[in-house]
């Protein structure tokens, strides 16, 4: 195999599984990461067919099947389940994508522990502390701009930096980033057999959401690994630096702008945690006593806000050695719970279409071309749907989404 580089701005999600991807087809790669390591954003991600695939053809065996046995436990049903504030069920919707696996199915995944699953083996790959601060194309290399001053020269970059990305900012700089003017805070509630006593079936299908007369909306996602992830990792992946994680239910407010409920909540960025929590009390006024009662369980100090911004869809662009994938080129709204799952599908198409240019079955533009035109085909639509204003009703399926079952 000819001599060929990649260089990856970014280590979360869709950067590591392309490095994993990449180094299981023989391509040296290396990932620029600004942060010190791991983060700790972020709580369960809903998983789909399309990122349990991805994930299964760019790991290596061990780590992929560790990654299923600290996915979640197999839910009654695998659908979005709309409830009203008094528990009544509104109306279920399939989760998008291909079908999953009829087996295991690939249906959440806590944040933390799928990055560090990625970064098992990555020691000499994953350079943390080193953020990508722009790029020259020169020829048939790109040289990279480091924030320490240094630079480094590779035959591809690829732009998996976030909603933030520099990268994507320099390529394609008329793409703006949208505030939706939605807020939300995310939280937990350990999962104690006292609590599940308590809680409707409906919240430990694949997803669940409720809303209330004053437009407050709770998102509910349980997280219970099929196997304790310390055994897992004993068996798996020996030695790996990998946190133990307890059963819990994520517990998610969303705050639409315009809503009665909007006026009464204070700036969360300055709020301590127990007016935070203050917060999503208030939201469950009124409401059916199981969930009014989670909400008191849940773990103040879990509290975090978000601002929930996108991407608008980018007009092609010419192909170069540059490219993107996950959140920077279309990091979306939470709506279908699709945005890690197309940066993992963006990952392993990555991954393919480089090794075929490798390997001599294409020029490389055309390869990245290739790749670059199929995401906008499959991950745009979703993007869109995600953004659209009526992304939570229970029947909104746009008839260019994938969905499972639908002809």
């Amino acid at each position: 195999m000819p001599s060929f580089h990649v260089l990856i701005a970014g280590g979360g999600i869709g950067g590591l599984c392309l490095a994993q991807g990449l180094r299981k087809a023989g391509i040296d790669c290396t990932v620029f990461e600004s942060a010190p390591d791991v983060g700790r954003s972020g709580y369960r991600l809903h998983m789909n067919g399309a990122g349990g695939r991805a994930l299964q053809e760019c790991l290596p065996e061990n780590l992929f099947e560790l990654y299923m046995q600290t996915s979640r436990t197999t839910p009654r049903r695998e659908v979005l389940v709309l409830l009203d504030h008094l528990g009544n069920e509104l109306g279920a919707r399939p989760h998008i994508g291909p079908p999953n696996d009829p087996v295991r199915p690939h249906t959440a995944v806590n944040r933390r522990t799928l990055r560090q699953i990625m970064n098992v083996g990555m020691e000499e790959v994953v350079r943390f502390g080193r953020t990508v601060t722009g790029f020259e194309e020169d020829g048939d290399q790109v040289r990279v701009r480091l924030d320490d001053g240094s630079s480094v020269t590779g035959d591809v970059l690829v732009a998996a930096d976030g909603i933030n990305s520099v990268v994507r900012r320099q390529l394609l700089p008329e793409v703006p980033i949208v505030d939706t003017g939605a807020l939300g805070a995310y939280s937990l509630a350990p999962l104690t057999d006292e609590l599940v006593a308590t809680l409707p079936d409906a919240l430990f299908d694949g997803f669940a959401g409720a809303s209330g007369p004053d437009g407050a909306m709770l998102v509910f996602g349980i997280y219970q690994p099929r196997r304790p992830i310390t055994k897992a990792v004993a068996e798996l992946a020996p030695g790996a630096s990998i946190d133990p994680v307890d059963p819990y239910i994520m517990v998610n407010l969303g705050i639409m702008p315009g809503t009665e409920f909007s006026r009464e909540v204070p700036d969360l960025w300055k709020a301590s945690p127990e007016e935070r929590h203050a917060v999503l009390r208030r939201a469950t006024r009124g409401w059916h006593p199981a969930l009014a009662g989670l909400v008191e369980h849940i773990d103040t100090s879990t509290i975090f806000p978000v601002a929930v911004r996108r991407l608008q869809p980018a007009d092609p662009w010419p192909t170069s050695r540059v490219t993107l994938l996950g959140d920077a080129i279309h990091a979306m709204p939470p709506s279908f719970g699709a945005g890690a799952n197309s940066a993992l599908r963006d990952a392993a198409a990555l991954t393919r279409a480089l090794t075929a240019s490798v390997h001599g079955e294409m020029p490389l533009l055309m390869a990245i071309a290739e790749y670059e035109a199929e995401m906008r085909a499959e991950v745009f639509p979703v993007l869109r749907a995600s953004a659209d204003p009526r992304a939570f009703e229970p029947d909104f399926l746009p008839d260019d989404l994938s969905v499972p079952g639908r002809t």
